[in-house]
Parts: structure tokens; sequence; C-alpha cells
């Protein structure tokens, strides 16, 4: 059976790498005989509307932005028989690096065709979906530097951000339960991971997996600024799996709290708050993955 394609472009992914890469996507779709059509998203909620569209239609999504794309994305198409394809547009791309989807627009649209599916796990903030890594305390501060940054451009924004947020962080104290086993600590931050990295290739999670019906978590304890300065570069390694200052813990339902509220991020936005519960559904969505 042939697919049909419904491109759902985000416009102002990456000051417009979404657009700039649609003619090579057109390209490679229309060199390999792909039907298709193509949607310039003005939103989440229409990109959500777009995407269930398409599931009515039978045709497999590719989206063109970044990973805050694949969030409504993910709920649209999730339990359905359409698939995901995407053409890594955005600032991180984690997804997309973790899939081993290519940077080259033309060969992403070639694995969305000569791709395999792979059925992967989707993680939600109290019923919000997203894709890769959820993150809050230092995390959420740092974030929002980052998408307020307006000079630093590229994954360089997230290290510019980190280091403005940890100059001005006072610890808090967070309180984290993995399926039914409480955990509390005054430190940084609390990260509930479906993928392995985020921010533009911190690798987070190094052992996480994208289909095993769990949760990765990490806490993230106090120690100097200092010293969480000298941890941070051990991120883009996978290195700091062995600080003193971080607990690994797995689970499938997160209920976390914080003594000071927080926005949640995850995927580069916020989508959520403390209190919250962060579950998985297990192996619901197909993606497009290079065979």
């Amino acid at each position: 059976m042939s697919r049909r394609f419904a491109l759902l472009v985000n416009p102002a992914s990456a000051g417009g790498r979404a657009l700039d890469a649609l003619p090579k996507v057109h390209a490679a779709l229309d060199e390999l005989g792909a039907e298709h059509r193509t949607v310039t998203t003005r939103s989440i909620d229409h990109a959500y509307e777009e995407a269930k569209a398409a599931v009515a239609e039978g045709e497999t999504v590719v989206a063109l932005g970044g990973d805050g794309l694949l969030r409504p994305l993910a709920g649209a198409l999730k339990g359905t028989d359409s698939a995901l394809a995407i053409v890594p547009s955005g600032r991180g791309n984690d997804l997309a690096r973790v899939l081993g989807i290519p940077k080259e627009p033309g060969e992403a649209a070639r694995v969305a065709i000569q791709g395999q599916e792979r059925l992967l796990d989707v993680a939600n903030v109290e019923g919000t979906p997203y894709m890769g890594i959820a993150s809050f305390g230092l995390d959420s501060d740092a974030n929002r530097i980052a998408n307020e940054a307006k000079v630093v451009k590229g994954n360089g924004v997230y290290v510019y951000a980190a280091i403005r947020a940890l100059a001005a962080w006072k610890p808090a104290t967070f309180s984290v339960t993995v399926d039914g086993e409480r955990h509390e600590f005054t430190g940084y931050s609390v990260a509930v991971g479906n993928s392995t990295a985020y921010g533009g290739g911190m690798l987070l999670f190094p052992d996480a997996e994208l289909d095993d019906g769990k949760l990765d978590v990490m806490l993230s304890k106090n120690c100097s600024k200092l010293r969480c300065l000298v941890e941070l570069p051990k991120v883009f390694r996978g290195a700091h799996v062995d600080s003193d200052f971080t607990e690994f813990l797995r689970g499938e339902e997160i209920e976390v709290s914080s003594d000071r509220p927080f926005a949640i991020y995850a995927d580069g936005d916020p989508i959520g708050a403390t209190p919250a519960i962060i579950r998985v559904e297990r192996r619901c969505l197909r993606v497009m993955a290079p065979a």
C-alpha cells in the first residue's frame, strides 16, 4: 500500500528553517512518486486538528518543525494506524537525533517513505503528551531564558540559559513519588524522560528506551554552584550518571511536587506545573525511523 502524506509545517520553527526545508521535501517525495499535501500550522491546537484530519484520511503525518511540534501530533496520532514522520527543522531536534533521522530535509523525507515503523511510548503531564524529557526546577528557569533569548542562536542557547539560570538559583525542595515510592530532596531539578536527550543533544538519560513502557527519572541534588557548573558539560556525553549529586529512578507513574511552584517544561515549552502526575502510555505511537 502506498502512503499518502500530510506535511504539517511550523513556519516559526528555528527562524523559518521548516519553510526553507519544504522545497527539498517536496522534491524528494515527488521523485519517489508519493502523494502529498502541505498545511502551514498556525498554533499547537491547529496542528492537533490537522493531524486528526490526516488520521481520518489515512495519511502519514510529516512534521516539519522542532520537538515542540511533535507534542500535539503525538496526541492526535497515538492509538491510531497513522504514522508520524519527522523532518527535523527546529533548534534542538532531539527526538530525530535519537531515532537517527538524517538532518538533510530530502534524506529525512525519504525515511518517511522507505523507513520502517516503530511503536514508541508517549509520556504525558496530567494528560498533555510529550515525547522527550519533562523537567522543572532550575530547568524551568533555563528553558524560560532560552525561549526569551534573541541574541544567542543554535544549540548554544541552552548552555547560555543554564549558566544564566544557575547564577540566580536558590535551592528548592522536591518530592518525587515513583510507582508509590516517595523521595524527597533539596537541590536543583527533577527530570522525567521518555527519551535520552534534550536541550539540543544533552544525554540526560543515556540508557532510556523509547519503547520500554518506563519513564526515567533524574534527581539533581544540592551541591555548590561552582560544582554544578563543573558537572554541566558532562551531560553532553552522559558522564553525569556517575556524579554523587544525581540519583536515577525508573517507573510508570511519577508524582512530583515542590516547595515553590515551577512550570514543567517538555520539548522546549511549558506544558504543566507542579504539583503534577506524569505517566507513560506504552507503544502507542507509530513513528517512521531509518530501516
